[in-house]
C-alpha cells in the first residue's frame, strides 16, 4: 500500500542561477519519500505573472524572500499535511485555497509553487517511479525538440541587443542526441565568428547565450544563420532559428518599438515589416512575445502576416494564465504557448493550459526561467506531458545542462522505444486551420 501523506514541509532561502533569493522547499510523506524542489525566477517577467513576493527593504537588495518561506512553513505547511501527495489537483487546490487571491499576491506564488513541485516529486521518489513516467504513464517517452540559446541580448544580456535571444532550432534531427550534438555545432560555429568580427565568445549572458554589442538586432539573427552553414548543417532543412523577442522590454508607453541598440523607434506595423524582412532573408521558424503582453489587435496582425508556416509564441501574452489563452485564442493572437510553471504557481494550473492549449490547437512549449535552478524536473515535465518542445537556455552553465542531460538520459534509457517530436512539433496556422 502506498504511503503518500503529507507529513512534513520545510523551507529556506536558496539562490538561483543569478545569485537571487529564491524558494527552497522539501515535502515529506508518510511513507519516507520526499521532494525537494528550488523555484526559478525570471528576469523578463509579464505583468499578469502570479506575484513573486519579495522581501524588500535593505536585505538582499530588497530580494530576499523570508517571508514567502515563512508562509511555506506556517500557512501553506498546515494546509496541506494530511493531504494524499499523489491527488496533485487537491494538494494545489488547498494551496490557492490558503492563498485565497487569483494572483497568489498574500502568500506568494514562489512560496505556493515550492510546496506544489515538491508535492509531486516527493510522490515519485515514494514510489521509485521516474517523474516522467509518473505524469505519462506507460505511453513511449516523448522527447522534445530543443531551442537551444546562442545569442542573447536584452534583460538577459545588459541589453547588447534590443531582442533578448536568438536560438537554433535542430528541424531536421532524428534524435533528441543528434539535436543537441547539431545545436553544440552551430553555437561553436556562431563562436568562432564572433571571435573573428572581434567579439568575445567567453562572455555569456543569464542564460549562457553569447553576448555582445553586433551593432543591430538583425545582427544577432545572422551571426546564427552563418553559424548554421560554418557548422555544416543545411539552413531551414537541418537547423532553422527562433528568435525571442521579449517585446515588452521595447515597448514604450504610446505602443511604438523602441530599437535603442539602433537608436530607431517604429510603429507596430513597420515593426511588423522588419521582422517579417527577417524572415524572407533567415530560416526563422519560430517568434516570441513579438508584441507587448496587452497589444492583442497588434498580435492578431502579426499572426495573420507571420504565422503562416511559423511559430507565433505567447510567454508574457500568456503567462501560463488558461483566462489569457482563451483569449488569444479569440482573437487569433500567437499559436503557440509558453508554459513556465513558476508563472501559473501551482503544477495543476501549468498542466491545464498545456491542455487548454492542445483542446484550441496551439502548441505547447515548456520553458525554463533566466534565474533558472540546479535541478532537472523541468525535463521530466517536457516528457510527461508530450510538449513537444523545450526551451531551456544555451549549452553552458549547469543549470541549463542538467536539463539536457536528463533529456539525453532518458533517450539512452529507452534507446529505440523512444521518441523524438522533431520538426512535426512546431506550430503553423496553415495547419491548425485544416
Amino acid at each position: 500500500m502506498l504511503r503518500t501523506a503529507i507529513v512534513e514541509v520545510r523551507a529556506w532561502e536558496a539562490f538561483d542561477s543569478r545569485g537571487r533569493p529564491t524558494v527552497g522547499c522539501v515535502v515529506r510523506v508518510d511513507g519516507g519519500g520526499s521532494g525537494r524542489a528550488i523555484v526559478p525566477s525570471g528576469a523578463s517577467r509579464g505583468s499578469h505573472e502570479v506575484c513573486e513576493l519579495r522581501d524588500g527593504g535593505a536585505r538582499y537588495g530588497g530580494d530576499g524572500v523570508r517571508t514567502a518561506v515563512w508562509n511555506v512553513t506556517g500557512v501553506l505547511a498546515a494546509a496541506v499535511c494530511g493531504l494524499d501527495a499523489a491527488d496533485q489537483a487537491a494538494v494545489d487546490a488547498a494551496l490557492q485555497a490558503a492563498d485565497g487571491t487569483a494572483a497568489l499576491e498574500r502568500l506568494g506564488g514562489n512560496a505556493v509553487l515550492a510546496v506544489s513541485l515538491a508535492a509531486m516529486l516527493a510522490v515519485a521518489d515514494e514510489t521509485r517511479t521516474p517523474l516522467y513516467r509518473l505524469l505519462a504513464g506507460d505511453a513511449a517517452p516523448l522527447l522534445p525538440l530543443p531551442m537551444v540559446n546562442v545569442v542573447s541580448g536584452g534583460a538577459h544580456a545588459a541589453g547588447f541587443l534590443d531582442i533578448q535571444d536568438v536560438l537554433v532550432v535542430p528541424v531536421g534531427a532524428s534524435s533528441f542526441a543528434e539535436a543537441m550534438e547539431w545545436s553544440w555545432r552551430v553555437r561553436a560555429a556562431a563562436a568562432a565568428l564572433l571571435e573573428e568580427q572581434g567579439g568575445r565568445s567567453a562572455l555569456v549572458a543569464d542564460e549562457g547565450g553569447l553576448a555582445a554589442p553586433l551593432g543591430s538586432n538583425e545582427a544577432g539573427v545572422r551571426l546564427v544563420a552563418e553559424g548554421i552553414e560554418r557548422s555544416g548543417l543545411a539552413a531551414g532543412r537541418d537547423a532553422a532559428i527562433a528568435v525571442d523577442v521579449a517585446a515588452n522590454q521595447i515597448t514604450a508607453r504610446d505602443g511604438r518599438i523602441q530599437l535603442r541598440a539602433e537608436h530607431r523607434v517604429l510603429s507596430t506595423p513597420e515593426w511588423i515589416d522588419e521582422v517579417a524582412a527577417w524572415c524572407d532573408r533567415y530560416p526563422i521558424v519560430s517568434i516570441e512575445d513579438v508584441l507587448a503582453e496587452d497589444d492583442w489587435t497588434g498580435w492578431a496582425e502579426a499572426t495573420e502576416r507571420l504565422g503562416a508556416g511559423r511559430q507565433l509564441l505567447g510567454d508574457d501574452l500568456f503567462v501560463t494564465n488558461v483566462d489569457r489563452l482563451r483569449r488569444g485564442v479569440a482573437d487569433g493572437a500567437a499559436n503557440a504557448v509558453l508554459i513556465k510553471p513558476n508563472q501559473a504557481g501551482t503544477f495543476t494550473s501549468a498542466r491545464g493550459v498545456v491542455a487548454a492549449a492542445r483542446d484550441a490547437g496551439y502548441v505547447p512549449v515548456i520553458s525554463a526561467r533566466s534565474g533558472d535552478t540546479e535541478q532537472a524536473w523541468l525535463a521530466d515535465l517536457a516528457v510527461g506531458w508530450r510538449t513537444g518542445q523545450i526551451k531551456v537556455g544555451s549549452l553552458t552553465r549547469s543549470e541549463r545542462t542538467v536539463k539536457w542531460n536528463r533529456l539525453l538520459q532518458i533517450e539512452a534509457d529507452h534507446g529505440a522505444a523512444a521518441e523524438f517530436a522533431g520538426r512535426e512539433a512546431l506550430a503553423d496556422n496553415t495547419r491548425r486551420r485544416r
